[in-house]
């Protein structure tokens, strides 16, 4: 059976919370291309949910109809807390790799199994993951190739320049507005954070964690171009991320800042939570010129 990642176990969760939310009663239809608006990321991560939530027994792919919900599902995550998930503690190791420049753009199954001692399943199931995140693709007949170079500290500077011109911006949109089920959601995700115990594999959940925030924010702008550059400006930083130098002590003061502005949100003070956001993209901006990675 295919095992879930936490991303596909965590969308699973979502949509869990969607139906139980909205009613939807056994028998009726999921749209991918509907929740994957919704939760604001790609069909592919949400498909995998959804096949997920198959194997529980929660919903099943009729054929020319498309995914049914068969049974109601339970509104608790059974995951346990604190679990580390194997393939993320590889994508930490290949980030680390290939940030370093010591694993070529372009590489092969073969090359990866030689590389890491691992079996093909396990380098299959990681790829997959890797691509699932818009990391890799698959090369036309043979091999994978990275979709994101080294970043230096340059490209970095621009970056963080470039987001403090977007992002606290796209939250005073005339056209903003966030879902309060969203913004439980998000305070859900930072409040587990900060309770579970930190591992180093943990940088991949918390990543995410943090790419989904500032998705969710730019997409609550209702301008598609801000949207746009900001999934862009996420998947350029995940290799960096994924290899995480800052240890907890920076995990807390991101997702202190984060609930900070979520709580600003609710009560739609959207100036006062521009201004946050753009204090919180200058601090991390500035820890980041301190060291090589660039910290969130």
């Amino acid at each position: 059976m295919h095992q879930p990642t936490r991303l596909q176990q965590d969308l699973a969760d979502r949509i869990v919370q969607l139906v139980n939310e909205e009613g939807v009663a056994v028998g009726d239809l999921l749209n991918e291309n509907s929740l994957a608006r919704r939760l604001e990321v790609s069909r592919t991560p949400v498909r995998g949910a959804l096949r997920h939530l198959e194997n529980q027994g929660i919903v099943a792919r009729r054929p020319n109809r498309g995914v049914e919900l068969i049974a109601i599902p339970p509104t608790e995550k059974a995951s346990a807390p604190g679990s580390i998930d194997e393939h993320e503690e590889w994508l930490v190791r290949i980030a680390r790799d290939h940030r370093s420049g010591s694993l070529p753009q372009d590489i092969s199954e073969v090359e990866v199994m030689r590389r890491y001692g691992l079996n093909r399943p396990m380098v299959q199931r990681v790829l997959s993951r890797l691509a699932e995140l818009e990391m890799v693709e698959r090369k036309p007949g043979y091999g994978w190739r990275f979709l994101t170079g080294a970043r230096d500290k340059a490209t970095r500077d621009e970056s963080y320049r470039f987001r403090m011109m977007v992002e606290p911006m796209g939250i005073l949109e005339p056209d903003f507005r966030l879902e309060p089920s969203w913004i439980e959601h998000m305070r859900r995700l930072h409040d587990e954070t900060l309770e579970r115990r930190w591992h180093e594999a943990s940088s991949v959940a918390f990543f995410e964690m943090n790419a989904a925030f500032h998705e969710g924010l730019a997409a609550a702008s209702g301008n598609r171009f801000v949207h746009a550059a900001i999934r862009h400006q996420n998947q350029l930083r995940r290799f960096s991320q994924y290899d995480w130098k800052f240890g907890f002590e920076r995990v807390v003061v991101n997702c202190r800042e984060h609930l900070e502005m979520l709580d600003y949100l609710a009560r739609d003070e959207r100036q006062i939570a521009s201004l946050l956001m753009r204090r919180h993209l200058e601090r991390a901006s500035l820890v980041r010129s301190r060291d090589n990675p660039d910290p969130r």
